[in-house]
């Protein structure tokens, strides 16, 4: 029995022996195996290390297929033509086929001469690098790189550039992936769109730019070797500062593309025969206009679409838009001389207003000068800092480091502030303005004084020009969308509007006579007065009143019609939302230049609501319209050949903010202020105009708005601290001739067009002055005819007539008061510019 056990047992041992334990148990007993084992551990462990130390959590390699690098946004003007880019980084994107053969040639000569050959990384540079790594650890020296493009393209675009060998790792990792998802070309147009080639250029195609005024297809050979030096250290190689150095780089570089077999010996020898020929450093290609009209579509842009890249896809600074403007660079560029010489002529007299900034006039002072960002754009005129100082001139430095004399007669002007003169005034770092004469400089005065115009299309509000002060890189401050100022007596054509909505009539009687409010016990009377003082000058027809800007005749019509209709009128047009005051009717809410030349604008497109736009539509990179909301094409506008059919037309999609019949009303009355009142300067441009003066208390503003059929334009002047601008001021004198100024030359390439009646205006002869209806005679083309056209809504004509012989007796007595006239003027002939004063 205990032999049959025994047997079990060994048979169990045999039997275990040789199955896979057994097996195993041999194997390990052998000492390859065991190494083996602990080696492939060892690797496992070393590769999981490996993983989260250096692989774990880097970016996928494919988004680079859709990778949009940053592009500056792009403002073309009303014809299309680039005129303004917004840019931190100046960038003009390329497909690969874009690029010339010995550009791409020259630059894996001077980075990655091995780069169709290896899969993302060289390894005997890679060796070389490490070595040159450990020789200079510890001395604080950085060592060379040995990164081939595509490791560049990944520490550029995935990883950054922290200088460690942890990111050289990870770069070479990178590097292996996108030559897995990218194909060659493909690496080198992200290479060539993205490397930073100094002066704020990113891309060959800016960096071509910058220093030649070229586009790539039209570099020459050594211009192409220039660009290629670049990556390793743009600062290395500035032809202002390393000449000599970028000099030997750059023929170095053409040597290296003979050997790669890109040129021959004779262009290589050619080529380095020729100096650099960079040009001069500049902010961009672009004229300077339209500064302040800029800076409009730059805020309203970053309110819709953020400022960098991390606002969203289509922001300013990195989103590639395309932005059509209206501005017209003609219209704008006599808006922008009319107000400065108003400004100039203004503010002439009155002394110098002071530096326009301070700087250190040490060391370095241009440095300081170039970052104020003071500049001025006006005739030769130039911007510098003083340097020093002495009992009879000053030394004078330019942003670009030249230096001048500034003599002590040539700065004698007196200081306003002081009342001694502008140069006894005059400090070392004091930024001023001044003038060439011959080899020396005079002083200049930017007016202490500013104000805005702003041009609108009648149509469809399009802004064409908006000019927000003298110039925008002294003031960023736009007084046109900016400043709120009362709008004195251009208020009145929308105060009498709303009593046309309410049963007056352009011939309707109004008392110009003493009005006085009672206010309560405390405040007591408010008693109204006109410009000049007086209590009045008997009763007149609204016409009148309007014409001649009077201020009791417009506070007693608000006053009869309503003042919540009037303010709720005022509101509708987008003037602004004021509470219901008598002291509203004469402008002493406020607005801005803006709002009031879009309702005047409003008012010539008989009452339709439109909002004024800077902007027509923003592109995308891809050309996709993307603002505003509801924009689409016009379908058949763009057709190569007329096919018979009638001009593609969009149907009016605005509401009427004002009766179409009201608003045709107040324009044919305030062309007579053009043709007999306040703005009777204008007369001469011989064509259909309507406008309004307004001065306001003080005076401290002056204004003019109006305009023709198609476009209207608006003028403000005044401190943008508001303080009096003198008894003498008045929108008549200083505003309507900067208005005249600029519209000139815009109107004389403009046809000339009557204003249209809208269905259901009756246009009635009328006595001009009683008001009375006339059925003989006919109007005339004098400048104050008797009897003159009125137009009227349906069945609310003057029944009243007047005979022929009682009409005649009235002509011959107001001939006979001429003849006698002492030439004094009276409150019923007064035509200066009464304005919101009350």
């Amino acid at each position: 029995m205990a032999e049959e056990v025994s047997d079990q047992q060994n048979f169990r041992i045999k039997r275990d022996g040789g199955g896979a334990g057994g097996r195993w148990s041999a194997l390990w007993a052998r000492r390859r195996v065991r190494f083996a084992v602990y080696a492939l551990g060892g690797l496992i462990v070393l590769f999981s290390i490996f993983w989260t130390i250096f692989a774990r959590d880097l970016p996928d390699a494919k988004t680079l297929l859709a990778y949009e690098p940053p592009l500056p946004t792009i403002v073309r003007d009303v014809h299309g033509q680039p005129i303004y880019s917004y840019a931190r980084e100046r960038r003009v994107q390329l497909q690969y086929s874009d690029f010339p053969k010995l550009l791409v040639g020259a630059y894996l000569s001077a980075e990655d001469k091995t780069f169709f050959e290896h899969h993302g990384v060289d390894f005997p540079g890679f060796a070389g690098a490490v070595v040159d790594y450990a020789s200079k650890l510890g001395t604080g020296r950085r060592a060379r790189g040995g990164s081939t493009i595509t490791q560049q393209v990944a520490k550029n675009l995935l990883i950054g550039d922290a200088y460690s060998p942890t990111r050289k790792i990870k770069e070479m990792i990178l590097a292996w992936r996108i030559e897995n998802a990218l194909t060659k070309p493909q690496i080198l147009e992200l290479y060539l769109n993205q490397i930073f080639l100094g002066r704020n250029a990113y891309g060959v195609q800016a960096a071509s730019r910058a220093y030649f005024d070229k586009d790539v297809g039209d570099l020459k050979l050594h211009e192409i070797a220039y660009l290629a030096i670049l990556p390793k250290g743009p600062s290395n190689y500035r032809p202002e500062t390393g000449m000599a150095r970028a000099l030997e780089r750059r023929n170095w570089v053409l040597g290296e593309m003979e050997r790669n077999g890109y040129i021959s010996a004779a262009q290589r020898t050619e080529a380095q025969a020729e100096p650099l020929g960079t040009v001069s450093q500049r902010a961009d290609a672009y004229e300077r206009i339209g500064g302040y009209y800029m800076e409009e579509i730059r805020r309203r842009l970053m309110d819709k679409f953020g400022e960098t890249a991390d606002d969203g896809p289509n922001s300013i600074y990195a989103g590639g838009l395309w932005v059509r403007s209206p501005l017209d660079p003609f219209m704008q560029a006599q808006a922008a001389k009319a107000l400065r010489n108003g400004l100039l002529r203004y503010d002439a007299g009155h002394g110098w207003s002071g530096p326009v900034g301070t700087i250190n006039p040490g060391e370095n002072w241009q440095a300081e000068l170039a970052n104020s960002n003071k500049d001025v754009d006006y005739e030769d005129w130039r911007v510098a800092a003083i340097l020093s100082k002495s009992s009879g001139s000053a030394t004078i430095g330019f942003r670009d480091g030249a230096t001048g004399q500034l003599s002590a007669s040539d700065a004698q002007m007196a200081d306003r502030r002081t009342g001694g003169t502008a140069f006894a005034s005059m400090k070392p770092g004091d930024i001023i303005v001044v003038k060439p004469t011959g080899s020396a400089f005079a002083l200049r005065n930017i007016p202490g004084v500013s104000g805005g115009m702003m041009i609108e299309d009648v149509h469809n509000g399009r802004v064409y020009a908006m000019q927000g002060g003298f110039d925008s890189r002294l003031s960023a401050y736009n007084r046109v969308t900016q400043a709120m100022r009362q709008p004195g007596s251009t208020i009145k054509p929308f105060v009498y509007s709303a009593a046309l909505d309410n049963g007056m009539t352009p011939a309707s009687i109004i008392i110009d006579g003493p009005f006085c409010v009672f206010q309560g016990a405390h405040l007591g009377n408010k008693c109204f007065r006109n410009f000049d003082n007086r209590g009045g000058g008997g009763s007149h027809t609204m016409r009148w009143g309007i014409e001649q800007s009077r201020n009791l005749m417009t506070v007693r019509t608000a006053s009869q019609t309503g003042m919540d209709r009037v303010v709720k009128l005022i509101d509708r047009m987008g003037i602004g939302n004021y509470p219901p005051y008598l002291a509203n009717a004469l402008g002493a809410g406020e607005t801005t230049v803006e709002r009031m030349v879009n309702a005047y604008a409003m008012l010539a497109n008989q009452g339709r609501r439109m909002v004024p736009h800077p902007i027509d539509f923003v592109q995308d990179r891809h050309g996709k319209v993307i603002w505003p909301d509801n924009w689409h094409p016009c379908d058949g506008c763009n057709a190569r050949e007329w096919d018979g059919r009638a001009m593609p037309r969009f149907a009016p999609t605005t509401v009427q903010a004002m009766n179409p019949m009201t608003a045709f009303q107040m324009i044919h009355i305030t062309e007579g202020v053009i043709q007999r009142g306040t703005a009777t300067t204008l007369q001469d441009l011989k064509r259909p105009l309507f406008g309004k003066t307004g001065t306001t208390s003080g005076p401290t503003n002056v204004w003019f708005v109006g305009g023709s059929q198609d476009i209207v334009a608006g003028v403000y002047m005044g401190y943008d601290q508001p303080r009096s601008l003198g008894g003498y001021a008045q929108g008549g004198r200083i505003a309507a001739p900067i208005w005249k100024e600029a519209m000139t030359p815009i109107l004389e390439n403009m046809p000339v067009k009557p204003f249209l009646a809208p269905p259901g205006i009756r246009m009635v002869r009328i006595d001009r002055t009683s008001g009375k209806r006339v059925f003989s005679g006919w109007p005339s083309n004098d400048g104050k005819p008797a009897i003159i056209w009125e137009a009227f809504k349906p069945d609310s004509e003057p029944r009243r007539s007047m005979r022929l012989d009682e009409f005649n007796r009235k002509v011959e007595a107001a001939a006979q008061s001429t003849r006698h006239s002492t030439g004094a003027t009276t409150a019923r002939d007064f035509a200066g510019e009464q304005g919101g004063i009350y």
